[in-house]
């Protein structure tokens, strides 16, 4: 997609939703922290019903660490491979404690160095909590980059470091919501919505899904 294209694509979106959000529940930049660990092959609807009580009682890694792994994970037995997700809560909560007095550091791999935290994870946080212009790509935003020819990448990787490139100055802060949201409920993975799709006629995709 050449760039006049691009900054169309995105001004489209952006018309649609100027202020996108995360559709996850968090107070502060450790819930939100918190919130995208347990999101991993998961759906935001089911961490928010999760941890709506969960951060009621917790708001601080001092009181996740003081609340125990088995307390933790009665909370989040609803969600998958919960076991590995609360150890990995209770081990970074530690370490916030212990090398950063309680905060979270602003800074890619400083938060990649956590228990359960991705290139991905920590690009959210930097994002959604710091106002960075990261850009996570997860399955979403993977498919929309290949499927529209917005940024091809074989790998999630390869496909951020496009967008990273592709996407002009004014849209990256939002970028990352954008494409998630319009991955989520426009773009999907088995049945596109083309037929409603605001940026239709500038994607690649040939094998456009006609209105029902």
């Amino acid at each position: 997609m050449k760039p006049p294209a691009i900054h169309e694509f995105y001004a489209r979106l952006a018309a649609k939703n100027p202020e996108p959000e995360t559709e996850l529940k968090w107070g502060n930049p450790y819930q939100l922290l918190v919130a995208v660990v347990l999101s991993a092959q998961a759906t935001d609807v089911g961490v928010n019903k999760a941890t709506r009580r969960l951060f009621e009682i917790v708001e601080t890694p001092a009181q996740m660490v003081a609340l125990g792994l088995d307390a933790l994970k009665e909370h989040v037995k609803t969600i998958g491979l919960y076991n590995t997700k609360a150890k990995n809560v209770i081990a970074l909560s530690e370490i916030l404690l212990r090398e950063y007095g309680g905060g979270i550091p602003r800074d890619r791999e400083l938060l990649e160095a956590l228990p359960g935290v991705g290139r991905k994870t920590a690009n959210v946080v930097l994002n959604v909590a710091f106002g960075e212009a990261t850009i996570a790509v997860d399955t979403h935003i993977f498919r929309v980059g290949n499927r529209t020819g917005l940024a091809k990448g074989k790998t999630p990787r390869a496909v951020e470091e496009k967008l990273e490139k592709a996407t002009p100055a004014a849209f990256k802060r939002h970028a990352h919501h954008w494409l998630i949201l319009h991955g989520r409920y426009v773009c999907k993975a088995r049945k596109p919505e083309c037929w409603r799709c605001p940026v239709a006629d500038l994607c690649a995709f040939r094998k456009k899904t006609p209105a029902p």
